[in-house]
């Protein structure tokens, strides 16, 4: 799987389809949520793959820098690579910075999706609500899950909902009281709320 610089993490028997998960500014396909939510797909019987964004194929460290226009390439590439292992659907996103990313290749219908999962979707700037990262939201007509800590600094939960409705297709929102931009929590299992708000957006 290097050409997508990809992990899989495969089901028992036939995949029903493929999801595609990519990580955050700063981090990689090693993220502890990425890895998790990989795992859930994977019992639930989809080809799950936790895959580095080109910026991170470039350096092993840092944040990204200039790259929004090749880092969105190489998520079309990786919903391309994914369609050519399966008739099935092909469900795609990520954490943050992934996310973003993600949903701008959704908007700008640049690549086949059945669904979008979106991790701590970064609104704006921590602190600096009027640089929203929301003028694209309208154009994605795919149903789309936003899983969303209530303490996260990059968005409110009344914010999130306000850029949920701007969607055009279907949107779930799954709430994690108490996390931050992590979505790390001690007691709910965020993999697993998440990937069932996307199997039933999905009508799976």
């Amino acid at each position: 799987m290097s050409d997508i610089a990809g992990v899989a993490h495969e089901p028992d028997g036939e995949p029903t389809g493929v999801v595609l998960l990519t990580h955050g500014a700063g981090g990689s396909r090693e993220s502890p949520l990425l890895i998790r939510l990989c795992d859930e797909w994977a019992g639930r019987g989809w080809l799950a793959v936790r895959y580095n964004l080109p910026y991170r194929r470039r350096r092993p460290k840092g944040p990204p820098s200039n790259s929004a226009a090749s880092d969105q390439q190489g998520i079309v590439e990786a919903i391309e690579w994914a369609h050519s292992l399966t008739p099935g659907p092909v469900i795609a996103g990520g954490h943050s910075y992934g996310g973003r990313m993600t949903s701008m290749v959704a908007a700008a219908q640049s690549a086949d999706l059945t669904t979008l999962t979106l991790f701590s979707y970064p609104l704006h700037p921590p602190g600096k609500p009027e640089r929203a990262r929301t003028e694209h939201l309208t154009d994605i007509a795919i149903p789309t899950v936003f899983t969303h800590g209530t303490a996260d600094p990059f968005g409110t939960i009344d914010e999130l909902a306000r850029a949920a409705a701007l969607v055009t297709g279907p949107t779930r929102i799954v709430e994690v009281t108490g996390a931050r931009h992590d979505l790390g929590s001690k007691t709910i299992d965020v993999p697993k709320l998440a990937v069932e708000a996307a199997l039933i957006l999905t009508g799976r």
